[in-house]
């Protein structure tokens, strides 16, 4: 038998193995592709529970950025944060390091690409970010960026910030599964911030509360107002996390405030400062209105008020009580590149302000209540001392006199008792004097040294041409003896006048303090200095002579970096 040819037997199985090897790889690509997406998925549902892990804002913040550049494979990453006005007040970058971000400078405000998703907040995907018609560009120092994607984060139907994702790995664009998975991050992100900003409002209330609760208590048990202030000023600055805190109350009868309580960066340096009209604290005084600003430094308030002597960044000031009676100014700031304050931090704050107003406002009427008191206390003991003392103090002087003629034939002892009679007439005065006293301490009207210091300064402003800085500390109304408060007056009004005549200075800064055992006279000008060619001065004489007479002593020395500073320092007496 012939045989078959077996060429076609082998060439068979050909077409059927290549087909078995295509679907084998597009198996295996499809398998690949479920483990991809299931690996994204688990990523995602990684991310996810790692933003929501946490309670703290700031924490929440960092996470959902950093997960956002896991998920989607970018290089770099950043979420910026909206303020109020719609323009970026935070921006958290992932891939950048410090020396970039320090070389770049201030971050993005809102303009370009990032500008659009604000305007426009949906998802935003480009190929390239220069050759969109929106793009303006890099600073300086900002690296290469080519690939975009963006979508926004929104709490409760508002949106809070955006994501900004740039240049996938492996130099791929963002695809549409990209774009879901950022969007799907983006809802979660916007759950796990409201529940942060929740705890934190919930802890910021709690705080609210126990330091209205502690500052009503210390008021009601008799703390004194003045005390209370400081410790107004310390919890204000714990609530808001700020810088600076002030507390700023009116003069009697004037526009003038003065810095009573301070407390944080620089408070030494404010505390006691008068405030003139020009300030912002004084138009919140009188408009009863609040004012913030993000650089208090560069508001126009002609170099007065704190932000005239340290430099400000963001702050804001509000009226300290009600619209009947406003009892004070309340300044929160931050130093320059510090965070600016959240509405909610000033909504607090103010309520904080209303609640410690109100305290001080009851704290005052029982102040008054015991003063009353103690004034009616005297008048009794004034009208006893009259009607008892007194009458018969000189009953008994009259009986002795009558005395006397009885026992004219024994002039020994006739002498002694005409000095018993005599001691009886001094005590009579004695009293009649304390009398009077007691009557006459608290009289109304009467000027203290504060407001003799500000009308000091007053009116050498039409000398000077500009208002003297006045800084006053201490107990110089109730604490300084008039005959001291006299001296002290006439050394400023004769330096503030060698100031203006000598000195040719543009600003003068005048402080007056006391803690009890001294007093103290401070007046610095950035003047021309002290001329090496005077070798007496009649004036400067008087003031060594008036510190000399106290006890004290006066120095006149050169300012820094220029000018003058002349110090008048004399001890007070114990019973001060």
């Amino acid at each position: 038998m012939a045989e078959r040819p077996a060429t076609g037997r082998k060439d068979r199985p050909a077409a059927p193995r290549l087909r078995l090897d295509e679907l084998l790889e597009d198996l295996q690509a499809q398998v690949a592709q479920v483990r991809a997406t299931r690996d994204r998925v688990h990523a995602l549902l990684d991310a996810v529970l790692t933003i929501g892990s946490d309670l703290d804002l700031d924490v929440v913040l960092r996470r959902i950025t950093e997960s956002a550049v896991t998920v989607v494979d970018a290089e770099y990453g950043a979420l910026g944060v909206l303020g109020e006005e719609g323009q970026i007040k935070r921006f958290i970058t992932v891939g950048v390091d410090e020396e970039t971000i320090k070389a770049i400078g201030h971050y993005p405000e809102g303009g370009g690409i990032l500008g659009l998703l604000i305007r426009e907040p949906e998802p935003l995907r480009l190929a390239d970010l220069g050759t969109h018609p929106e793009s303006v560009g890099f600073p300086k120092g900002h690296p290469p960026m080519t690939t975009f994607l963006g979508a926004p984060v929104r709490v409760r139907d508002r949106v809070f910030g955006n994501l900004y994702l740039t240049d996938k790995r492996g130099g791929a664009r963002f695809d549409d599964e990209d774009e879901a998975v950022l969007r799907t991050l983006a809802a979660a992100a916007g759950v796990a911030i409201d529940n942060a900003r929740l705890y934190e409002d919930t802890r910021r209330r709690e705080r609210w509360l126990a330091a209205s609760s502690d500052l009503t208590r210390g008021l009601l048990s008799g703390t004194d107002p003045d005390q209370v202030l400081y410790q107004v000023a310390a919890t204000v600055r714990r609530l808001a996390d700020a810088d600076l805190v002030t507390v700023a109350v009116p003069f009697d009868g004037g526009d003038e405030l003065v810095i009573e309580a301070t407390d944080g960066e620089g408070a030494e340096r404010v505390h006691g400062l008068v405030l003139p009209p020009t300030t912002l604290a004084a138009k919140v005084y009188h408009s009863n209105e609040r004012v913030s600003s993000g650089a208090l430094s560069e508001e126009p308030q002609e170099g007065g008020g704190s932000a005239g002597q340290i430099e400000l960044g963001p702050g804001f000031l509000l009226p300290l009580g009600g619209s009947e009676h406003v009892r004070g100014v309340l300044q929160v700031a931050n130093l320059p590149g510090g965070q600016e304050f959240s509405e909610a931090t000033m909504t607090m704050i103010s309520g904080f302000a209303d609640q410690a107003a109100l305290a001080l406002e009851i704290a005052e009427h029982r102040r008054e209540a015991d003063r009353r008191m103690v004034l009616s206390d005297r008048d009794r003991i004034a009208r006893d001392l009259h009607d008892l003392a007194i009458q018969r103090l000189f009953a008994s002087g009259l009986t002795l006199n009558s005395v006397l003629g009885r026992i004219s034939d024994r002039p020994e002892a006739a002498e002694r008792v005409r000095r018993v009679v005599d001691d009886l007439d001094d005590t009579i005065k004695t009293v009649r004097n304390t009398i009077y006293a007691l009557r006459e301490r608290d009289r109304e009207g009467a000027r203290g040294l504060r407001a003799e210091l500000l009308a000091e300064t007053d009116r050498a402003t039409g000398v000077l041409g500009f208002t003297p800085a006045l800084r006053m500390t201490g107990l110089l109304d109730t604490g300084v003896p008039a005959e001291y408060a006299e001296q002290l007056l006439a050394v400023l009004r004769e330096t503030l006048s060698n100031a203006a005549r000598h000195a040719h200075a543009t600003h003068v800064e005048v402080t007056a303090e006391t803690d009890g055992s001294r007093l103290r006279l401070r007046v610095a000008d950035n003047g021309t200095g002290i001329d090496p060619g005077v070798t007496r001065c009649s004036g400067l004489a008087n003031l060594h002579r008036r510190a000399g007479d106290l006890g004290g002593s006066f120095t006149l020395g050169p300012n820094e970096p220029v000018g003058t500073v002349a110090e008048w320092t004399v001890p007070l007496p114990v019973e001060a």
